[in-house]
Protein backbone atom coordinates (compact mmCIF):
# COMPACT_ATOMS: atom_id res chain seq x y z
CA UNK A 1 0.00 0.00 0.00
CA UNK A 2 1.32 3.47 -0.86
CA UNK A 3 2.65 5.79 1.68
CA UNK A 4 -0.68 8.31 3.30
CA UNK A 5 -2.80 5.68 1.11
CA UNK A 6 -6.20 4.62 3.66
CA UNK A 7 -7.97 1.64 2.41
CA UNK A 8 -11.83 2.06 3.30
CA UNK A 9 -13.99 -0.76 3.08
CA UNK A 10 -16.71 0.84 0.97
CA UNK A 11 -19.98 -1.94 1.48
CA UNK A 12 -17.25 -4.99 3.22
CA UNK A 13 -19.44 -5.60 5.92
CA UNK A 14 -17.10 -8.64 7.03
CA UNK A 15 -14.85 -8.49 10.03
CA UNK A 16 -12.65 -11.29 8.94
CA UNK A 17 -12.63 -9.45 5.13
CA UNK A 18 -11.75 -6.00 6.88
CA UNK A 19 -9.53 -7.25 9.05
CA UNK A 20 -6.83 -9.56 7.11
CA UNK A 21 -7.16 -7.18 4.06
CA UNK A 22 -5.69 -3.97 6.03
CA UNK A 23 -9.00 -1.97 5.66
CA UNK A 24 -9.53 0.53 8.45
CA UNK A 25 -11.52 -0.31 11.31
CA UNK A 26 -13.28 1.78 14.03
CA UNK A 27 -12.40 -0.30 17.43
CA UNK A 28 -16.12 -1.68 19.01
CA UNK A 29 -14.25 -4.45 20.74
CA UNK A 30 -14.63 -3.00 24.11
CA UNK A 31 -18.35 -3.51 23.88
CA UNK A 32 -17.96 -7.20 23.90
CA UNK A 33 -17.09 -6.86 28.18
CA UNK A 34 -20.39 -5.02 28.51
CA UNK A 35 -22.27 -7.34 26.07
CA UNK A 36 -20.98 -10.68 28.47
CA UNK A 37 -21.48 -8.84 31.52
CA UNK A 38 -25.44 -8.14 30.78
CA UNK A 39 -28.61 -10.04 30.08
CA UNK A 40 -28.31 -12.55 27.48
CA UNK A 41 -31.20 -11.53 25.45
CA UNK A 42 -30.52 -8.57 23.83
CA UNK A 43 -31.89 -6.05 21.18
CA UNK A 44 -30.67 -2.92 19.38
CA UNK A 45 -32.04 -0.39 17.09
CA UNK A 46 -30.39 1.89 15.09
CA UNK A 47 -30.93 3.05 11.49
CA UNK A 48 -29.52 1.68 8.30
CA UNK A 49 -25.46 1.47 7.15
CA UNK A 50 -24.52 2.61 10.74
CA UNK A 51 -22.41 -0.64 11.03
CA UNK A 52 -24.73 -3.06 12.94
CA UNK A 53 -23.82 -5.89 10.52
CA UNK A 54 -20.53 -5.40 10.85
CA UNK A 55 -20.43 -5.49 14.78
CA UNK A 56 -22.52 -8.86 14.29
CA UNK A 57 -19.59 -10.02 12.11
CA UNK A 58 -17.26 -8.67 14.64
CA UNK A 59 -18.93 -10.85 16.97
CA UNK A 60 -19.21 -13.83 15.06
CA UNK A 61 -15.16 -13.81 15.05
CA UNK A 62 -14.76 -13.60 18.33
CA UNK A 63 -16.95 -16.31 19.73
CA UNK A 64 -15.81 -18.62 16.96
CA UNK A 65 -12.17 -17.93 18.37
CA UNK A 66 -10.49 -16.18 15.86
CA UNK A 67 -8.40 -14.61 18.04
CA UNK A 68 -5.71 -13.61 15.37
CA UNK A 69 -8.28 -10.88 13.83
CA UNK A 70 -8.27 -9.40 17.15
CA UNK A 71 -4.59 -8.31 17.54
CA UNK A 72 -3.67 -4.54 18.77
CA UNK A 73 -7.77 -4.30 19.50
CA UNK A 74 -9.05 -3.92 23.35
CA UNK A 75 -10.71 -7.02 23.53
CA UNK A 76 -7.14 -8.73 22.77
CA UNK A 77 -5.88 -7.18 25.75
CA UNK A 78 -8.45 -8.65 27.84
CA UNK A 79 -8.33 -12.73 29.49
CA UNK A 80 -11.22 -13.99 27.22
CA UNK A 81 -10.18 -17.83 27.02
CA UNK A 82 -10.85 -17.52 23.18
CA UNK A 83 -12.64 -21.06 23.03
CA UNK A 84 -14.89 -21.10 20.53
CA UNK A 85 -18.45 -21.34 20.54
CA UNK A 86 -20.86 -22.78 18.18
CA UNK A 87 -22.42 -19.55 16.57
CA UNK A 88 -25.93 -19.44 14.24
CA UNK A 89 -26.34 -16.17 12.62
CA UNK A 90 -29.00 -15.51 11.12
CA UNK A 91 -28.70 -12.56 8.25
CA UNK A 92 -32.36 -11.64 7.08
CA UNK A 93 -31.15 -8.48 5.20
CA UNK A 94 -30.36 -10.63 1.93
CA UNK A 95 -33.60 -10.34 0.30
CA UNK A 96 -36.26 -8.36 -0.15
CA UNK A 97 -39.07 -10.21 1.02
CA UNK A 98 -41.75 -9.59 -1.44
CA UNK A 99 -43.67 -12.83 -1.57
CA UNK A 100 -44.68 -15.18 0.90
CA UNK A 101 -42.18 -17.96 0.59
CA UNK A 102 -39.58 -16.07 0.44
CA UNK A 103 -38.05 -16.64 4.23
CA UNK A 104 -38.46 -20.24 3.89
CA UNK A 105 -35.88 -20.19 1.14
CA UNK A 106 -33.46 -17.86 3.08
CA UNK A 107 -33.81 -20.33 6.28
CA UNK A 108 -33.81 -23.25 4.75
CA UNK A 109 -30.36 -22.32 3.25
CA UNK A 110 -28.61 -22.05 6.50
CA UNK A 111 -30.26 -24.72 8.01
CA UNK A 112 -28.89 -26.90 5.13
CA UNK A 113 -25.11 -25.74 6.34
CA UNK A 114 -25.96 -25.59 9.93
CA UNK A 115 -27.75 -29.43 9.61
CA UNK A 116 -24.48 -30.56 8.20
CA UNK A 117 -21.99 -28.77 10.41
CA UNK A 118 -23.22 -29.97 13.39
CA UNK A 119 -24.79 -33.67 11.76
CA UNK A 120 -28.31 -33.14 12.43
CA UNK A 121 -30.57 -35.86 11.37
CA UNK A 122 -33.35 -33.83 9.66
CA UNK A 123 -36.39 -35.35 10.66
CA UNK A 124 -38.91 -31.98 10.37
CA UNK A 125 -39.33 -29.71 7.81
CA UNK A 126 -41.07 -27.19 9.87
CA UNK A 127 -38.07 -24.26 9.83
CA UNK A 128 -38.86 -23.59 13.60
CA UNK A 129 -38.61 -27.15 14.89
CA UNK A 130 -35.93 -27.17 12.43
CA UNK A 131 -33.92 -24.26 14.11
CA UNK A 132 -34.70 -25.84 17.34
CA UNK A 133 -32.96 -29.14 16.91
CA UNK A 134 -29.62 -27.61 15.26
CA UNK A 135 -29.37 -25.41 18.24
CA UNK A 136 -29.93 -28.46 20.79
CA UNK A 137 -27.39 -30.38 18.42
CA UNK A 138 -24.96 -27.78 18.40
CA UNK A 139 -24.73 -27.73 22.28
CA UNK A 140 -24.89 -30.99 22.38
CA UNK A 141 -21.85 -31.84 19.41
CA UNK A 142 -20.10 -28.77 20.72
CA UNK A 143 -20.06 -28.67 24.28
CA UNK A 144 -20.76 -25.23 24.28
CA UNK A 145 -23.70 -23.34 24.32
CA UNK A 146 -24.69 -21.68 21.16
CA UNK A 147 -24.76 -17.65 20.65
CA UNK A 148 -27.58 -16.43 17.96
CA UNK A 149 -27.14 -13.28 16.07
CA UNK A 150 -29.63 -12.13 14.04
CA UNK A 151 -28.91 -8.96 11.38
CA UNK A 152 -31.62 -7.08 10.55
CA UNK A 153 -34.35 -9.30 12.29
CA UNK A 154 -37.42 -7.05 10.92
CA UNK A 155 -36.62 -7.10 7.11
CA UNK A 156 -39.53 -8.84 6.43
CA UNK A 157 -41.97 -6.66 8.58
CA UNK A 158 -40.41 -3.82 7.30
CA UNK A 159 -40.95 -4.59 3.62
CA UNK A 160 -44.30 -4.94 3.86
CA UNK A 161 -45.64 -2.44 6.18
CA UNK A 162 -48.11 -1.37 3.40
CA UNK A 163 -49.20 -4.97 2.66
CA UNK A 164 -50.71 -6.48 5.55
CA UNK A 165 -51.38 -9.84 4.31
CA UNK A 166 -47.67 -10.13 3.91
CA UNK A 167 -46.99 -8.67 7.15
CA UNK A 168 -49.33 -10.48 9.20
CA UNK A 169 -47.46 -14.45 7.42
CA UNK A 170 -43.97 -13.15 8.20
CA UNK A 171 -45.39 -11.80 11.82
CA UNK A 172 -46.20 -15.54 12.17
CA UNK A 173 -43.42 -16.95 11.40
CA UNK A 174 -40.84 -14.92 12.66
CA UNK A 175 -42.83 -15.28 16.20
CA UNK A 176 -42.46 -18.75 15.54
CA UNK A 177 -38.77 -18.50 14.74
CA UNK A 178 -38.01 -16.44 17.85
CA UNK A 179 -39.80 -18.50 20.26
CA UNK A 180 -37.08 -20.89 20.48
CA UNK A 181 -34.58 -18.30 22.43
CA UNK A 182 -37.09 -18.98 24.63
CA UNK A 183 -37.62 -22.94 24.30
CA UNK A 184 -34.50 -23.57 23.81
CA UNK A 185 -32.85 -21.28 26.70
CA UNK A 186 -30.59 -24.26 28.43
CA UNK A 187 -28.71 -24.39 25.69
CA UNK A 188 -27.83 -21.18 24.72
CA UNK A 189 -25.05 -18.24 25.54
CA UNK A 190 -26.21 -15.54 23.99
CA UNK A 191 -28.83 -14.06 21.48
CA UNK A 192 -28.45 -10.51 20.00
CA UNK A 193 -30.74 -9.12 17.10
CA UNK A 194 -30.94 -5.76 15.53
CA UNK A 195 -32.92 -3.86 13.07
CA UNK A 196 -33.83 -0.34 11.95
CA UNK A 197 -37.06 -0.48 13.86
CA UNK A 198 -38.96 -1.22 16.50
CA UNK A 199 -42.16 -3.66 17.31
CA UNK A 200 -44.50 -4.12 19.37
CA UNK A 201 -42.64 -7.38 21.30
CA UNK A 202 -45.67 -8.87 21.24
CA UNK A 203 -46.10 -9.25 18.04
CA UNK A 204 -42.88 -10.81 17.51
CA UNK A 205 -41.47 -11.94 20.44
CA UNK A 206 -44.58 -13.78 21.78
CA UNK A 207 -42.76 -15.24 24.84
CA UNK A 208 -39.63 -13.58 25.02
CA UNK A 209 -40.65 -11.10 28.24
CA UNK A 210 -36.87 -10.88 28.92
CA UNK A 211 -35.15 -9.70 26.58
CA UNK A 212 -33.42 -6.56 27.04
CA UNK A 213 -33.43 -3.76 24.44
CA UNK A 214 -30.22 -1.34 24.84
CA UNK A 215 -31.32 1.28 22.09
CA UNK A 216 -31.57 3.64 24.52
CA UNK A 217 -28.91 2.67 26.84
CA UNK A 218 -26.14 4.57 27.70
CA UNK A 219 -23.54 1.92 27.99
CA UNK A 220 -24.08 1.18 24.15
CA UNK A 221 -24.71 5.16 23.35
CA UNK A 222 -22.02 4.67 20.46
CA UNK A 223 -21.90 1.03 19.63
CA UNK A 224 -22.72 2.18 15.91
CA UNK A 225 -21.26 5.16 14.36
CA UNK A 226 -18.48 6.90 14.67
CA UNK A 227 -17.61 9.49 17.60
CA UNK A 228 -16.22 12.51 17.65
CA UNK A 229 -13.13 11.33 19.02
CA UNK A 230 -12.93 7.87 16.97
CA UNK A 231 -12.91 10.08 14.03
CA UNK A 232 -10.01 12.25 14.77
CA UNK A 233 -8.31 9.24 16.52
CA UNK A 234 -8.99 7.15 13.22
CA UNK A 235 -9.84 9.46 10.18
CA UNK A 236 -6.75 12.04 10.75
CA UNK A 237 -5.11 11.14 7.29
CA UNK A 238 -8.07 11.15 5.33
CA UNK A 239 -9.25 14.38 6.68
CA UNK A 240 -6.08 15.84 5.66
CA UNK A 241 -6.19 14.74 2.58
CA UNK A 242 -10.25 16.42 1.98
CA UNK A 243 -8.53 19.69 3.59
CA UNK A 244 -5.90 19.77 1.02
CA UNK A 245 -8.38 18.64 -2.48
CA UNK A 246 -10.44 21.75 -1.25
CA UNK A 247 -8.16 23.85 -0.31
CA UNK A 248 -9.12 24.14 3.43
CA UNK A 249 -7.65 24.03 6.69
CA UNK A 250 -7.77 21.08 9.05
CA UNK A 251 -9.74 22.36 11.13
CA UNK A 252 -12.05 24.14 8.47
CA UNK A 253 -12.32 20.25 6.91
CA UNK A 254 -13.40 18.42 10.09
CA UNK A 255 -16.05 21.66 10.82
CA UNK A 256 -17.33 20.60 7.16
CA UNK A 257 -17.52 16.80 8.44
CA UNK A 258 -19.46 17.93 11.15
CA UNK A 259 -21.63 19.96 9.71
CA UNK A 260 -22.93 17.12 6.98
CA UNK A 261 -22.76 14.01 8.35
CA UNK A 262 -22.33 14.51 12.50
CA UNK A 263 -25.30 15.05 14.94
CA UNK A 264 -26.83 11.83 15.84
CA UNK A 265 -27.71 11.01 19.18
CA UNK A 266 -29.01 7.54 20.04
CA UNK A 267 -29.03 8.03 24.13
CA UNK A 268 -30.30 11.43 25.98
CA UNK A 269 -26.82 11.83 27.28
CA UNK A 270 -24.35 10.84 24.68
CA UNK A 271 -22.20 12.13 22.72
CA UNK A 272 -22.78 13.15 18.36
CA UNK A 273 -22.18 10.27 16.25
CA UNK A 274 -21.01 10.35 12.97
CA UNK A 275 -22.94 8.24 10.06
CA UNK A 276 -20.01 5.92 9.18
CA UNK A 277 -21.41 5.12 5.56
CA UNK A 278 -21.29 8.62 4.45
CA UNK A 279 -17.74 9.29 6.52
CA UNK A 280 -16.17 6.30 4.52
CA UNK A 281 -17.84 7.57 1.18
CA UNK A 282 -16.60 11.15 2.11
CA UNK A 283 -12.77 10.93 2.76
CA UNK A 284 -12.39 7.73 0.25
CA UNK A 285 -13.60 10.10 -2.38
CA UNK A 286 -12.36 14.00 -1.11
CA UNK A 287 -15.83 14.92 -1.79
CA UNK A 288 -18.68 16.03 0.33
CA UNK A 289 -21.91 13.99 -1.39
CA UNK A 290 -25.12 12.64 -0.37
CA UNK A 291 -23.66 8.81 0.31
CA UNK A 292 -26.28 7.77 2.93
CA UNK A 293 -29.30 8.97 0.75
CA UNK A 294 -28.80 7.52 -1.91
CA UNK A 295 -28.45 4.37 -0.47
CA UNK A 296 -32.14 4.61 1.01
CA UNK A 297 -35.68 5.19 -0.01
CA UNK A 298 -35.54 9.27 1.14
CA UNK A 299 -38.98 9.90 -1.32
CA UNK A 300 -40.83 7.13 0.24
CA UNK A 301 -40.42 8.53 3.72
CA UNK A 302 -41.40 11.90 2.45
CA UNK A 303 -44.34 10.78 0.48
CA UNK A 304 -45.15 9.42 4.23
CA UNK A 305 -44.84 12.76 5.91
CA UNK A 306 -46.33 14.52 3.77
CA UNK A 307 -49.51 12.21 3.02
CA UNK A 308 -49.87 12.47 6.51
CA UNK A 309 -51.08 15.87 6.67
CA UNK A 310 -48.77 16.89 9.67
CA UNK A 311 -47.13 20.22 10.10
CA UNK A 312 -43.79 19.54 8.87
CA UNK A 313 -41.75 21.96 11.20
CA UNK A 314 -43.53 20.64 14.45
CA UNK A 315 -43.21 17.19 13.68
CA UNK A 316 -38.93 17.48 12.59
CA UNK A 317 -38.46 19.58 15.93
CA UNK A 318 -41.10 17.77 18.54
CA UNK A 319 -40.55 17.05 22.19
CA UNK A 320 -41.14 13.70 23.25
CA UNK A 321 -41.06 12.02 27.55
CA UNK A 322 -38.57 9.40 26.60
CA UNK A 323 -40.42 6.41 27.91
CA UNK A 324 -43.17 7.42 24.76
CA UNK A 325 -39.99 7.44 22.47
CA UNK A 326 -38.60 4.11 23.30
CA UNK A 327 -41.99 2.80 23.00
CA UNK A 328 -42.48 3.92 19.67
CA UNK A 329 -43.21 1.12 17.07
CA UNK A 330 -43.52 1.17 12.91
CA UNK A 331 -46.91 0.23 13.24
CA UNK A 332 -47.71 3.36 14.93
CA UNK A 333 -49.43 5.83 12.90
CA UNK A 334 -47.76 8.66 14.12
CA UNK A 335 -44.97 9.56 11.30
CA UNK A 336 -42.20 10.48 13.96
CA UNK A 337 -41.98 6.66 14.19
CA UNK A 338 -41.01 6.43 10.76
CA UNK A 339 -38.63 9.18 10.90
CA UNK A 340 -37.00 8.60 14.03
CA UNK A 341 -35.99 4.72 13.44
CA UNK A 342 -35.47 5.71 10.23
CA UNK A 343 -32.78 7.87 11.01
CA UNK A 344 -34.22 10.95 9.58
CA UNK A 345 -34.81 12.46 12.98
CA UNK A 346 -32.48 11.94 16.06
CA UNK A 347 -32.30 12.64 19.82
CA UNK A 348 -31.13 16.78 20.20
CA UNK A 349 -31.66 18.34 23.97
CA UNK A 350 -32.66 16.43 26.80
CA UNK A 351 -34.54 17.92 29.86
CA UNK A 352 -33.44 16.21 33.10
CA UNK A 353 -36.64 17.36 34.79
CA UNK A 354 -39.21 16.38 32.29
CA UNK A 355 -37.43 13.43 30.83
CA UNK A 356 -38.20 15.06 27.82
CA UNK A 357 -35.85 14.94 24.46
CA UNK A 358 -36.53 17.28 21.88
CA UNK A 359 -36.10 15.91 18.06
CA UNK A 360 -34.23 17.31 15.38
CA UNK A 361 -32.89 16.50 11.83
CA UNK A 362 -29.18 15.26 12.67
CA UNK A 363 -27.41 16.93 9.39
CA UNK A 364 -27.29 18.80 6.33
CA UNK A 365 -26.81 15.77 4.56
CA UNK A 366 -29.88 14.42 5.82
CA UNK A 367 -31.62 17.69 5.64
CA UNK A 368 -31.00 17.97 2.22
CA UNK A 369 -32.34 14.59 1.16
CA UNK A 370 -35.17 15.16 3.11
CA UNK A 371 -36.51 18.40 2.22
CA UNK A 372 -35.75 17.97 -1.31
CA UNK A 373 -37.96 15.10 -1.80
CA UNK A 374 -41.03 16.74 0.06
CA UNK A 375 -40.31 19.57 -2.03
CA UNK A 376 -41.01 17.11 -5.36
CA UNK A 377 -44.15 15.94 -2.93
CA UNK A 378 -45.34 19.59 -2.97
CA UNK A 379 -44.75 20.97 -6.39
CA UNK A 380 -44.64 19.51 -10.03
CA UNK A 381 -42.34 21.45 -12.17
CA UNK A 382 -39.14 20.95 -14.27
CA UNK A 383 -35.73 21.29 -12.35
CA UNK A 384 -34.41 24.57 -14.13
CA UNK A 385 -37.97 26.21 -13.85
CA UNK A 386 -37.91 25.41 -10.03
CA UNK A 387 -34.39 26.55 -9.39
CA UNK A 388 -35.12 30.05 -11.31
CA UNK A 389 -38.04 30.41 -8.70
CA UNK A 390 -35.68 29.32 -5.62
CA UNK A 391 -33.07 31.66 -7.13
CA UNK A 392 -35.52 34.58 -7.65
CA UNK A 393 -37.51 34.28 -3.98
CA UNK A 394 -33.89 34.18 -2.24
CA UNK A 395 -32.55 37.23 -3.60
CA UNK A 396 -35.97 38.78 -2.90
CA UNK A 397 -35.82 37.73 0.63
CA UNK A 398 -31.88 38.77 1.46
CA UNK A 399 -31.59 41.89 -0.87
CA UNK A 400 -34.80 43.42 1.12
CA UNK A 401 -37.17 43.58 -2.04
CA UNK A 402 -40.63 42.31 -0.16
CA UNK A 403 -42.84 42.75 -3.54
CA UNK A 404 -39.95 40.56 -5.52
CA UNK A 405 -40.31 38.01 -3.07
CA UNK A 406 -43.62 37.78 -3.25
CA UNK A 407 -44.26 37.13 -7.13
CA UNK A 408 -41.74 34.67 -7.32
CA UNK A 409 -43.70 33.23 -4.76
CA UNK A 410 -46.96 33.55 -6.24
CA UNK A 411 -45.15 31.97 -9.42
CA UNK A 412 -44.17 28.91 -6.85
CA UNK A 413 -47.97 27.68 -5.38
CA UNK A 414 -48.86 28.23 -8.88
CA UNK A 415 -46.63 25.22 -9.85
CA UNK A 416 -48.43 23.11 -7.04
CA UNK A 417 -50.52 20.24 -8.64
CA UNK A 418 -54.11 20.57 -9.22
CA UNK A 419 -54.69 17.62 -7.08
CA UNK A 420 -52.73 18.95 -3.63
CA UNK A 421 -55.20 19.74 -1.30
CA UNK A 422 -53.69 23.64 -0.45
CA UNK A 423 -56.69 24.91 1.37
CA UNK A 424 -55.77 24.89 4.80
CA UNK A 425 -53.32 26.99 5.92
CA UNK A 426 -51.21 23.67 7.20
CA UNK A 427 -50.25 22.75 4.00
CA UNK A 428 -49.29 26.52 2.76
CA UNK A 429 -47.35 26.68 6.05
CA UNK A 430 -45.57 23.49 4.93
CA UNK A 431 -44.74 24.33 1.07
CA UNK A 432 -43.33 27.50 2.22
CA UNK A 433 -41.09 26.07 5.33
CA UNK A 434 -39.95 23.51 2.79
CA UNK A 435 -38.64 25.81 0.24
CA UNK A 436 -37.19 28.67 3.09
CA UNK A 437 -35.60 25.47 5.11
CA UNK A 438 -33.65 24.54 1.38
CA UNK A 439 -32.60 28.33 1.07
CA UNK A 440 -31.16 28.03 3.86
CA UNK A 441 -33.41 30.81 5.21
CA UNK A 442 -34.13 31.19 8.97
CA UNK A 443 -37.63 30.41 8.98
CA UNK A 444 -40.14 30.23 11.52
CA UNK A 445 -44.18 29.19 11.38
CA UNK A 446 -46.73 29.69 13.75
CA UNK A 447 -43.91 31.64 15.92
CA UNK A 448 -45.44 32.62 19.31
CA UNK A 449 -45.78 36.32 20.66
CA UNK A 450 -47.69 37.16 23.65
CA UNK A 451 -51.08 37.87 22.21
CA UNK A 452 -50.95 34.99 19.41
CA UNK A 453 -48.64 33.31 16.77
CA UNK A 454 -46.94 35.19 13.87
CA UNK A 455 -48.19 32.98 10.69
CA UNK A 456 -44.12 32.75 9.14
CA UNK A 457 -41.26 34.72 10.50
CA UNK A 458 -38.31 35.29 8.57
CA UNK A 459 -35.26 36.36 9.49
CA UNK A 460 -31.91 37.49 7.62
CA UNK A 461 -29.01 39.84 8.91
CA UNK A 462 -30.75 42.84 7.53
CA UNK A 463 -34.15 42.30 7.44
CA UNK A 464 -37.11 40.73 9.14
CA UNK A 465 -40.28 39.61 7.44
CA UNK A 466 -43.62 38.85 9.35
CA UNK A 467 -46.06 37.33 6.91
CA UNK A 468 -49.88 37.36 7.94
CA UNK A 469 -52.05 34.25 5.87
CA UNK A 470 -55.37 34.90 4.82
CA UNK A 471 -57.95 32.50 2.84
CA UNK A 472 -60.58 34.06 0.78
CA UNK A 473 -60.44 37.70 2.75
CA UNK A 474 -58.00 40.39 1.96
CA UNK A 475 -54.56 41.38 2.55
CA UNK A 476 -55.55 44.36 4.45
CA UNK A 477 -57.32 42.46 7.40
CA UNK A 478 -54.22 40.43 7.36
CA UNK A 479 -51.84 43.43 7.85
CA UNK A 480 -54.38 44.63 10.27
CA UNK A 481 -54.05 41.51 12.83
CA UNK A 482 -50.19 41.98 12.47
CA UNK A 483 -50.64 45.55 13.69
CA UNK A 484 -53.37 44.58 16.25
CA UNK A 485 -51.35 41.53 17.94
CA UNK A 486 -48.15 43.97 17.68
CA UNK A 487 -46.15 40.92 15.99
CA UNK A 488 -43.55 43.50 15.48
CA UNK A 489 -43.04 44.57 19.53
CA UNK A 490 -40.32 41.79 19.80
CA UNK A 491 -38.57 43.60 17.46
CA UNK A 492 -38.59 47.11 18.63
CA UNK A 493 -35.17 47.41 19.70
CA UNK A 494 -33.76 45.38 16.65
CA UNK A 495 -31.62 47.45 14.37
CA UNK A 496 -32.73 45.72 11.19
CA UNK A 497 -35.75 46.87 8.94
CA UNK A 498 -39.40 44.94 9.03
CA UNK A 499 -41.47 44.29 6.66
CA UNK A 500 -44.81 43.17 7.69
CA UNK A 501 -46.48 41.21 4.52
CA UNK A 502 -50.40 40.76 3.93
CA UNK A 503 -51.34 37.68 2.04
CA UNK A 504 -54.68 36.39 0.81
CA UNK A 505 -54.64 32.82 -0.27
CA UNK A 506 -57.72 31.64 -2.80
CA UNK A 507 -59.13 28.24 -1.69
CA UNK A 508 -60.64 28.84 -5.66
CA UNK A 509 -57.87 29.33 -7.47
CA UNK A 510 -55.55 27.74 -4.96
CA UNK A 511 -53.34 30.59 -5.01
CA UNK A 512 -52.02 33.94 -3.50
CA UNK A 513 -54.65 36.58 -4.81
CA UNK A 514 -53.30 38.97 -3.79
CA UNK A 515 -51.02 40.93 -1.01
CA UNK A 516 -50.07 43.88 0.67
CA UNK A 517 -46.41 45.43 1.87
CA UNK A 518 -45.95 48.13 4.94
Amino acid sequence: MEAGKVKYPIGDQNFKSIRENGFIYVDKTRFITKILEGNKYLFLARPRRFGKSLFLSMLRYFFEGERKLFKGLHIDSTDWDWEPYPVLHLDLNTDKYAEPGILDGVMDNLFRSWEEKYEVVVRDTEFSQRFKTIIERAHEKTGKQVVILVDEYDKPLVGNLHNDENFQHYRMKLASLYSNFKSSAEHIRLVLLTGVSRFSKLSVFSDLNNLKDITFSEDFADICGISEKELLENFQTGIMQLADKRRVSYEEACRIMKHNYDGYRFTPEGSDIYNPWSVLNALSDLRIGSYWNATGATSIVAEALHGADVDIESTLNASWNLDDLAGLDLMNADPTALLYQTGYLTIGDYDFDTDTVRLKVPNEEVKKGLFNDLLKCYVKVKHGTLKNLLDGINEGIKSGEPDKFMKYLDAYFSSVPYDMKMDNENNFHNAFYILTTLLGIDTKAEAHTSDGRIDILIETPKYIYIVELKYDSTPEEALRQIEDKEYARQFSTDNRQIFRIGVNFSSKTRRIDSWAIS
